[in-house]
């Protein structure tokens, strides 16, 4: 059952169709069709002579009378429209891209079956057409049309990177069938071409790849299995290298590095090691010299004759270290003693320390015990310098100020005096922690063990600038009248009794917890700690009985 309006059987359809819709009805709506006496009349006549009539371009003229010849695509004999431009009624049963207009002759009614069918194959077998046909939008129902030849599809975009736009002939866009052999022939060369510059470009990119990771990888290789960089010779100039405490040899060699001395750290460590002087190496500060190789470096640094080394041991007294630079420097005796007397403020002393009062000595604590590269033409004030700057150097880094008033401490001069004590009471650097948790305990007023007194003798020794475990009776010490002698005055003295190393000065920051009064070392492994007095006595008793096998 076909669809009210439409032929019957396989008949296409087309939007434009008359028969979409019976005459005066709305576009796509379907109505019954409409039977009068005409088509009545009409229908018999196309079953008694279905072939009577068939071209429909021509055949019957309306000026003739009479009804219209049958026609194929009409079976029910509806007539169409009028056209409005041309008088006449068009030929819109057959698409006509499908079907170009042919040639008609009229033929007559009575045509025989096998002419007939020769005309009727004729119109059944569509025509090649002379033009392009139309284009149907597809998905609206009209490029379904099996009468309208779609031809070869709009080719897909080609991408931007092979796309050539600057063909010589102008005929990108032109119709393949529309080409001839020419044309074919250019296409396949501009293919070539843009075949050809992307081969070009995927090339370079590789070979770009292949460059990158050739370089990284010789990078990589000559970084970890080729020589280090270093420079040639003994150098030239003259430049001060700082090396801070507990330096490893890699450390060592970037601060030398960031002087200008070598070349590379890797190359002064290789050097270090191969002539296993790595664990000579000592921190300190080297005068050493511009663009050196990293051997030179590592010579001039271990050797004391070709580094002219000066090393200030932990807790040496400011006079010693005179005595020290006075000896190295060919110096008469006390030249140095001298300069720092007389250039103290201008050697580089923190502010916190200028102005403490009662001082033997303003450089006392400030000669930092490291070794020193000194020449054989320094000037003795150069190397008290270096010493102090080196000082510096490490009290900033454990920031006395900030931690003095932690302490409840009234200056950074103080937390450095209770290192220095730590340094001189404490024997053993195991036994720091504990030496200066006594020094903070015996300063407590409210102690009633000492009543405020250190009682040490080394303060007592520094003050009459001597070293002995001899220094009197307690009651003479009490009457030695010395701002220096914690027998007699309390609290701290007024300074630093020595140059104390970096050990005593973490162990006065960060004391251990206890409540310890008294310590009486025994021997280097042991040493004795007391709360209070009666006990100390104890382990004094046991020191001697120490002292005496020692003497056996």
């Amino acid at each position: 059952m076909t669809e009210y309006g439409r032929g019957y059987g396989s008949e296409p359809w087309h939007p434009e169709d008359p028969l979409y819709g019976d005459q005066g009805s709305s576009r796509g709506q379907e109505q019954q069709p409409q039977w009068d006496g005409q088509q009545a009349h009409r229908y018999p006549q196309q079953q008694a002579d279905p072939y009577a009539q068939q071209h429909y371009n021509g055949g019957w003229d309306g000026a003739q009378g009479g009804q219209p010849p049958y026609d194929p695509y009409d079976p029910y004999g509806q007539q169409p429209p009028a056209d409005p431009y041309s008088g006449t009624n068009p030929d819109y049963y057959a698409a006509p891209d499908a079907y170009p207009p042919q040639h008609q002759h009229p033929h007559p009614q009575g045509m025989q079956g096998q002419q007939a069918m020769q005309q009727q194959q004729q119109y059944q077998q569509p025509q090649h057409p002379q033009h392009p046909e139309p284009h149907y939008d597809e998905g609206t129902g009209a490029g379904d049309d099996w009468r309208a030849d779609p031809g070869p599809r709009e080719p897909e975009p080609e991408h931007a990177f092979f796309a050539d736009h600057g063909d010589d002939d102008g005929r990108d866009d032109l119709d393949p069938r529309e080409e001839g052999r020419g044309g074919r022939e250019r296409r396949g060369k501009k293919n070539k071409r843009r075949s050809g510059r992307a081969c070009l470009v995927v090339t370079l990119l590789f070979a770009g790849a292949v460059g990158t990771v050739g370089y990284f990888g010789y990078d990589f290789i000559m970084s970890h299995f080729g020589p280090a960089p270093d420079y040639e010779g003994e150098g030239t100039g003259e430049v001060q290298v700082d090396i801070p405490e507990n330096s490893t040899i890699l450390q060592m060699g970037l601060a030398l590095k960031r002087a200008g001395v070598v070349k590379s750290a890797d190359a002064f460590s290789e050097a270090a090691t191969d002539s296993k002087k790595d664990k000579v190496l000592q921190p300190g500060t080297y005068s050493l010299r511009k663009h050196m190789s990293a051997a030179s470096a590592v010579e001039l640094m271990v050797d004391p004759k070709s580094r002219n080394g000066l090393t200030i041991r932990e807790g040496l007294r400011s006079g010693d270290v005179y005595k020290l630079i006075d000896t190295k420097l060919h110096l008469k005796k006390g030249t140095t003693k001298g300069v720092a007397k007389t250039e103290a403020k201008s050697l580089g002393l923190p502010s916190w320390a200028k102005n403490a009062s009662k001082l033997k000595d303003p450089l006392e604590g400030f000669l930092y015990p490291s070794t020193y590269s000194v020449g054989e033409k320094a000037k003795p004030a150069a190397v008290l310098k270096q010493m102090v700057a080196r000082a510096n150097q490490v009290y900033e880094q454990h920031d006395l100020e900030g931690n003095a008033q932690k302490l409840h401490l009234e200056s950074p001069m103080q937390l450095l005096t209770v290192a220095s004590l730590t340094q001189a009471e404490g024997k053993y650097k195991h036994d720091f922690d504990r030496v200066a948790r006594v020094v903070y305990n015996r300063l407590k007023p409210d102690n009633t063990e000492t009543y405020g007194l250190l009682d040490f003798d080394s303060t007592v020794n520094y003050a009459r600038s001597q070293s002995t475990l001899d220094t009197g009776s307690v009651d003479d010490l009490r009457n030695f009248n010395d701002p220096y002698n914690t027998y007699k005055f309390k609290g701290l003295p007024p300074g630093p009794i020595g140059n104390p190393g970096e050990e005593a000065i973490r162990s006065a920051i960060d004391p251990a917890k206890g409540n310890w009064y008294y310590f009486v070392s025994i021997n280097p492994e042991k040493t004795l700690f007391a709360e209070t007095n009666e006990e100390h006595e104890r382990n004094r008793r046991i020191y001697l009985k120490e002292q005496e096998k020692a003497k056996q």
